[in-house]
């Protein structure tokens, strides 16, 4: 790619601390971030986005930058030299890693580029993507497994990246096309239980992969997980409201639904609060044989181990497990 460039890149995976870790290398002094955060310039390159038809996708996809002049645009400013180099630039668009046509464009134009791929346990991941959707008043489906068992019907259908609750997670088989098209050397695989049990080291770890300094970043800052919305006569009153709302935002520029779109979200909330439910062990069970293959692949692809996913028992969200360490004397 001929012109500014990201030397490195966020690139999964959705729901497994990106954002964390994205705001994280944003408080280095030896990295420029992207700013917007998720270009997703490569799911598209100099193509518009397609049109998605799923709850508030038109209006995401005006926020999309997919014409060339617009992302170099993004890396063309350096803000200044530290020691005798200049900082590294970097994006963190989570659908990369999931998206065929991205791990092939990046790899092809961008043959050096660094990229670090977060991986959580698929179905902890799978149920907070869901959780996302639906406290935000967007999935009609206010039953996971249900709306986990529509994936197939809603591709079908033309619904964005983002509702694909499986295919997100299968990062085996991902992480197998990525290795057989750039040297592995130039991939760094963190666990989002690194991120969250011991955030510096994490963060360190992604430092020496890039060959910047260590010890510059002391916390990774909260993910941006919702407030849970209980089922019930909220949100089938108010989610339509919303989605009729982000159907219509795309009608408009972006930042008009965003500044109604959080006006909206308390309505959907009941007064007292509502305890954000754990996946149960009966639901993980049932949802261990859609990933069991795929997480054997991601062992022999990294040479890590990774059964403790097809545990039942979850581990909890981001802020669950961060309370928890924090709860630690």
């Amino acid at each position: 790619m001929e012109g500014p460039a990201p030397d490195f890149m966020i690139i999964g995976a959705p729901k497994a601390g990106t954002t964390a870790l994205h705001a994280a290398l944003s408080r280095h002094p030896d990295v420029a971030m992207s700013t917007p955060k998720e270009p997703k310039y490569w799911l598209c390159e100099d193509a518009p986005p397609p049109a998605y038809v799923g709850p508030g996708d038109a209006h995401s996809q005006q926020e999309w930058v997919w014409r060339r002049e617009d992302y170099q645009a993004i890396f063309a400013h350096d803000d200044g030299p530290y020691g005798s180099h200049e900082r590294l630039r970097g994006e963190a668009t989570p659908f990369y890693l999931w998206s065929p046509g991205a791990r092939r464009r990046i790899t092809t134009e961008l043959p050096d580029v660094r990229l670090i791929a977060v991986v959580r346990d698929p179905i902890d991941r799978a149920y907070s993507n869901w959780m996302h959707l639906w406290c935000d008043g967007l999935e009609p489906e206010a039953d996971f497994l249900t709306a986990f068992s529509r994936e197939r019907e809603r591709i079908r259908r033309g619904w964005a990246p983002f509702w694909r609750y499986a295919d997100l997670g299968r990062y085996g088989e991902q992480l197998a096309d990525l290795h057989q098209r750039i040297d592995p050397a130039q991939i760094l695989v963190l666990r989002y239980r690194e991120l969250v049990d011991t955030p510096r080291a994490a963060v360190d770890k992604a430092a020496r992969f890039l060959g910047i300094r260590t010890g510059k970043v002391d916390a990774i800052p909260a993910d941006n997980s919702r407030s849970y919305v209980e089922p019930g006569w909220r949100p089938r009153l108010v989610g339509p409201v919303i989605r009729t709302g982000a159907w219509l935002g795309q009608f408009a520029p972006p930042q008009v639904w965003r500044a109604a779109e959080p006006r909206l979200h308390p309505l959907l909330r009941s007064e007292h609060g509502a305890h954000r439910p754990r996946l149960t062990p009966e639901a993980r069970a049932a949802l261990i044989p859609a990933f069991a293959e795929d997480i054997d692949l991601l062992a022999q692809v990294t040479g890590d181990d990774y059964g403790a996913w097809l545990d039942p028992e979850s581990r909890g969200s981001f802020r669950e497990r961060s309370a928890a360490l924090s709860a630690v004397p």
